[in-house]
Parts: C-alpha cells; structure tokens; sequence
C-alpha cells in the first residue's frame, strides 16, 4: 500500500496522460505555467544583472562621493583632502578637474573631424585607487604626461583617432578670451593647445567610452585656466553603500560652503528608472502564470463534471468534504509544481546561453536586439538571485493551487445522493 494520503494518489492518478479533452487542457497549462515561470526568471535575471553591472560601471569609473564648493572652484583642496580622509570610512581622495570641451582632429589628410566631450583631469598617482582606468587601457598606455590624452574606444572609432594622433582642445575660457581679444582693434585670438593621443581606454560602458576623456590635472587647470584650483574632490570609501550614511558626516565637517554629493543622488534617476522598469515587468510578465491558472480552473471544472460519479462514490464510502476538496487542490498544486520546475530548467538553461542566442540571431537576422548604443553594454548581463527565484517559483505555485479553488469548493459540496442520481 502507497505511503501518500489518498488525496495526492488519486490526483497523481487523474493526471496520468490521456487522450482525453482535459489532458490536454492541463497540458496547456503546464506549458503555461513553463513559459511564465522561465520567462519570469529570465527578464528578472536579466534586470537585476542590469541593475548590478550599471553599479559597478558607474562606480568602476565614477566615485562613490564627489565634494564640490557652492562657489566657482575649490581652492585650498589640499586641506580639505586631509579632512576627508580623516575619516576612517574614506579609502582615497583625489581632486578633480571636469568640464566640457571642443576637440578637433588633425589628420594628414581629408577632413578633420569635431568633437564636444568632457575632459576629466586626473592625478595619475593616485587613479589607481580612485577608478579602473589605469587598468582599462586597451591601446596604447596609461600616461597623461605632457599633454598626453587618453580617449575611449567609442569616441576614438567615431573621430578616427588612433594611439600617436593629436588633437586640439579647446574649453570655455579660451571662448571668453576671443571674446575678449575681439573687442581690442590689435586683439590676437588664442591658439588652441595640441594633447598627443597616449591611450585608448575600455571602460565597459558606452556612455564613458564615447562622452569622456582624460588628461592630467594640471593641464586640465589650464585649459579652464584654474591655476591652483580645482572643480571638486572625489571620494572613494570601503563600503560604497555606505554613502548615504558617510555624506553627512563629510557634510558636517567641511561646514556650509561646500555641497556633498553621493554616487547614488548623482544617478538616481537612472538607477531609480531601472528598479521600475524591473518591477512592471514582473507584474506584466506575471500574467502569463495567471492566464495559466485560468487553464487549470477551466480542466478542473470539466474534470469534476465528468468525474461526478466518482465524486458521489467517495462521499458514499466516507470521504469528507474537505478530503474532496483537497483532491482537486492537489491537482492545481502538481499542475504548478511541474510547471515550476519545467520553468526553472528553462529559464536556466536560456541564462546560461544568452548571449550565443544574442549572436546567433544577429548573425541570421543582422539585427542587434541590445545594441550598446542604447543599453551601454556590449554582452546581455544577468544576475541570479536565489529570493528573486524562489519568489518567482513560490507566486506561480500559489497562484496554480488558486486556480482550483472553485472547482474544489464544487466538488466538496455535491451530495452523494444528487452525484448518484442518474446513474
């Protein structure tokens, strides 16, 4: 004798494929809870992956605090640098220089070509601790040295520049002096500096490849003729989610005239706009499961009309109504349980080859379904979350078992005397 209470027995058992009208009704919804289960877990994924390498690109480049004055520049960085780091949650601190610029090309031939990216100056000594593009040369080397540029791969493909080119830069205090020098009779307009391409940098993001360059510090001050100032300082801490919590303890100790800005307020809109996106798929998405579940509410309505017999017949031998019920419950919940775990290895199995499937498409169709030009990244990222998954599987499986309640609650009520009638 079977082990299992003979509710689930005779579920397993009303299961057992047949060629049968309901069969395939519960067919359908199996591979309806299958495909909302594994597409479910696939998108989500694929969100969260987003989400966690929009981060990491954000901060592999980016800093975690950026301190700027609530005037034009900051002056006596140096101190200020002292206090930060005083702080013992700050790992580095770097002064920076960021603002935009006109780049022109100089070509040996043809025409050149004209670009308005934003150049950050940097400290060389220090970038290591402060970013990824010390290590993100792709071409060339890390070297800003007399006037030495450092460009992404993007900007550099779209101005055709290559490691040894030179380009001239020019900012907006140099716009102010032919302004100026226009309004003298004798006024000479100022000649562009010229920057020698050093390095060509991969940072894994389009956006930085294509609107960012880089060159030192002190030749950043120049172009914006800051002299010995700077626009602001970048922070680096242990614990980049500690920054909501750090900010204002670097607020407080700086005082009034300075603004504390924490990588997360800097791109809320951006990140805030992933996380929606996320969870209006989830609630769209999930109305696969559901229609799903109306399948299995559907076969187990015709299954009770045909098995009424059956029904009047267990209630004739003792069967409570609740033993009734639970019957038909039982086959919701196998419904979904399978679904569940077909959804599961297909979503895994489609995680696992993404981005082969993403290439194989491209190569048949020619048509790039996450172009980097929109989405920033060249690969179809994914993150699998264990909650995310077990929230998915969980939802699906309660929502299944949902779908036999009224046939449940029918069949629970019927009389044996009314199932027996007719026959």
């Amino acid at each position: 004798m079977s082990r299992l209470p003979f509710e689930l027995l005779l579920a397993l058992r009303y299961l057992r494929p047949k060629r049968t009208f309901v069969s395939v009704i519960t067919l359908i919804s199996v591979l309806g809870v299958t495909l909302g289960v594994a597409v479910l877990i696939i998108v989500i994924s694929v969100m969260t992956g987003f989400d966690q390498q929009l981060r990491d690109k954000i901060l592999g480049f980016n800093t975690h605090i950026k301190i700027l004055p609530h005037g034009e520049t900051m002056k006596d960085y140096a101190a200020l640098a002292r206090v930060v780091s005083s702080n013992r949650n700050v790992r580095a601190v770097a002064p920076f220089v960021l603002g935009p610029v006109l780049v022109e090309t100089a070509p040996a031939s043809g025409q050149s070509q004209v670009g308005a990216p934003w150049v950050r100056g940097i400290n060389p000594r220090i970038e290591t601790n402060i970013s990824i593009l010390p290590s993100s040369i792709k071409y060339g080397k890390f070297d800003v040295s007399d006037r030495g540029l450092l460009v992404g791969v993007e900007f550099a493909d779209k101005m055709n520049l290559q490691v040894g080119d030179r380009v001239a830069i020019g900012s907006p205090s140099m716009l102010r002096q032919w302004r100026a020098n226009d309004q003298k009779e004798k006024g000479s307009a100022p000649v562009l500096p010229e920057y020698d391409v050093r390095g060509i940098f991969d940072l894994g993001y389009y956006e930085y490849n294509l609107s960012v360059i880089v060159t030192s510090l002190q030749d950043a001050q120049d172009l914006y003729d800051l002299k010995g100032d700077v626009h602001g300082l970048m922070v680096m801490l242990r614990d980049g989610y500690q920054a909501p919590y750090v900010a204002p303890e670097l607020a407080q100790a700086l005082g009034p005239n300075y603004r504390v800005i924490t990588w997360m307020q800097e791109n809320s809109s951006l990140l805030n706009a992933v996380l929606v996106e996320k969870n209006v798929m989830f609630i769209v998405l999930f109305f696969i499961v559901i229609v799903a579940a109306l399948c299995i509410c559907s076969a187990l309505i015709t299954f009770v009309v045909q098995k009424t017999r059956e029904i009047g017949m267990l209630k004739a031998l003792g069967a409570t109504d609740l033993q009734v019920s639970l019957l038909f419950l039982s086959q919701g919940a196998l419904v979904g349980a399978l679904g569940d775990l077909a959804g599961y290895g297909l979503g895994m199995l489609a995680l696992a080859y993404r981005n082969e499937f993403l290439h194989f498409l491209r190569r048949v169709t020619g048509f790039e379904l996450f172009p980097a030009s929109i989405y920033g990244f060249t690969e179809l990222p994914a993150l699998i979350i264990r909650n995310d998954i077990l929230l998915i599987c969980g939802s699906a499986w309660v929502v299944c078992i949902l779908g036999g309640v009224i046939p449940a609650w029918r069949a629970g009520r019927l009389k044996p005397v009314e199932a027996l009638r007719y026959e």
